[in-house]
């Protein structure tokens, strides 16, 4: 493992981060999932519509001061809202953020395994691998696969079972060097990216299994074009950049990971 980046953590102060963009139907829910862990927990609306900014703040009201709630004024995709709640947990002191997707995918009764074997391992981001039931779309199913392809290749790893999920365990102190040091991609090609370069610096990842369901009333706000072409063109580059890397991630070859 690479010393570079991968500090100890004397310290274990997570907080979970949620990313929100037009979800007030299912948001409550998964609130309410989170703060029954007890949890802290930052709401992060990016740049939301009436009904949903509405909702956002009545429920950072009601679970004051546990929940807290920052708004960008404008959308800035999902990994922007992801990336600016991390700026702001670490503003406040947390050395680890939580993510989970606002859309009710995931089950929030998972947050206390995933922060047991980050506590357990400070140093590694934990990444949820999903299992999934009869609700998920076989065409979303299906389509992962290109994506963890291309991540194994660009990793030369099978490390990283499903760079896709929305629930994982990030250190921060490595996260925020990344954020100042590369461009990393602002919308749905954020999740992939952001572990194919930690990887690249060092640090493991252990996968966690966690279940994953597909509500019918779920809002997805993946665009099938032009999210797919944000995705092709982050997997070409990061193919160049694995290039430049390539004895380096060949000497780490035997290292395996959870």
């Amino acid at each position: 493992m690479s010393s570079e980046s991968v500090p100890s953590s004397a310290a274990f102060h997570p907080l979970v981060v949620i990313p929100v963009f037009d979800h007030e139907h299912a948001i409550a829910t998964m609130v309410a999932g989170v703060v029954a862990t007890g949890m802290p927990c930052l709401l992060v609306d990016d740049g939301s519509g009436e009904a949903c900014a509405r909702e956002l703040d009545r429920l950072a009201a009601l679970h004051a001061p546990q929940v807290r709630l920052l708004r960008l004024p404008v959308n800035q995709g999902k990994g922007g809202a992801v990336l600016a709640g991390f700026r702001d947990a670490a503003a406040h002191g947390h050395t680890h953020a939580l993510q989970i997707d606002a859309d009710g995918q995931h089950d929030p009764a998972d947050i206390p395994r995933f922060l047991a074997e980050a506590r357990a391992h400070p140093d590694d981001v934990i990444c949820g691998v999903p299992l999934y039931d009869d609700s998920v779309p076989k065409g979303r199913l299906y389509g992962r696969y290109l994506t963890h392809v291309w991540v194994w290749i660009n990793t030369l790893s099978f490390a990283i079972r499903d760079s896709m999920c929305g629930f994982r365990v990030y250190p921060l102190p490595p996260v925020l060097r990344l954020m100042d040091e590369e461009t990393l991609g602002r919308r749905m090609d954020f999740d992939s990216e952001v572990l194919v370069r930690l990887f690249w610096r060092g640090l493991a990842v252990r996968n966690l299994p966690t279940r994953v369901t597909y509500p019918l009333d779920g809002v997805s706000h993946f665009d099938l074009w032009r999210d797919n072409v944000r995705i092709t063109r982050m997997h070409t580059r990061l193919f160049f950049g694995m290039l430049r890397r390539l004895p380096r991630l060949l000497a780490r070859r035997p290292v395996a990971s959870a």
